[in-house]
């Protein structure tokens, strides 16, 4: 079972998140959504009614959106709580047995915010993906099921990557201009404007766990 979080901040394009949900469902079938707080916003500006809303409802014009949703389905939190409202999503998500979990929106916005999603990723059950307004973010890990990354990508696309958790690391590329077979990864040390130099490329991790980001792209 797959989930998605949706969170304030800026995120894709409404057109772009209802065809990523309908790629993904083919395969993995309905997800479980949740809304962030103000996440609500990007998910009905996409067309999604979200299975549940969580978070201190502290943003402008949320309490006059929630009115349209069951109460039951409404989880408030007191605004002096320990958790972001993304991480109570995340969490939630997680306690639902969901065993892949996406994240849209985040982007720009509170620097803060951003490293708190960005740390999400450093935990033993971490989010596959990030979708914000220009970047596509993956984690694989080759510890995991999720070691693999194959997609996609036009020729000449930007691709970074960079280390997480403690290592040691080892990945191997296909379709990148510097390939990362060679690459003696250590903390700090990281992957900034890679190419792409097909239209498909593949990154496997082989030991350690990666975040891979497509910058500018129209996801």
């Amino acid at each position: 079972m797959w989930g998605i979080v949706f969170t304030g901040g800026e995120g894709p394009a409404p057109e772009a998140v209802r065809r990523l949900i309908d790629c993904q469902t083919c395969s993995a079938g309905k997800p479980v959504t949740i809304a962030a707080d103000s996440g609500l916003i990007l998910a009905e500006t996409a067309g999604t009614e979200p299975d549940w809303i969580i978070g201190d409802m502290d943003s402008p014009g949320t309490e006059e959106r929630l009115r349209r949703y069951n109460p039951e389905r409404i989880m408030r939190y007191n605004t002096d709580k320990d958790y972001t409202d993304t991480e109570l999503a995340f969490d939630f998500l997680r306690e639902k047995s969901c065993t892949e979990i996406w994240i849209f929106g985040g982007g720009g916005g509170r620097t803060d915010h951003i490293f708190g999603i960005r740390d999400l990723f450093e935990r033993d059950f971490f989010p596959r993906r990030w979708l914000t307004a220009r970047d596509d973010i993956r984690c694989i890990d080759g510890a995991g099921d999720a070691g693999i990354l194959e997609t996609r990508i036009e020729s000449g696309s930007k691709v970074s990557v960079f280390p997480l958790c403690g290592g040691p690391w080892k990945a191997e590329s296909r379709g990148l201009k510097w390939p990362l077979d060679s690459v003696r990864w250590e903390r700090g040390l990281y992957g900034l404007s890679n190419a792409a130099v097909t239209d498909k490329i593949v990154i496997n991790a082989v030991q350690g766990r990666f975040m891979v980001i497509f910058p500018d792209l129209e996801v």
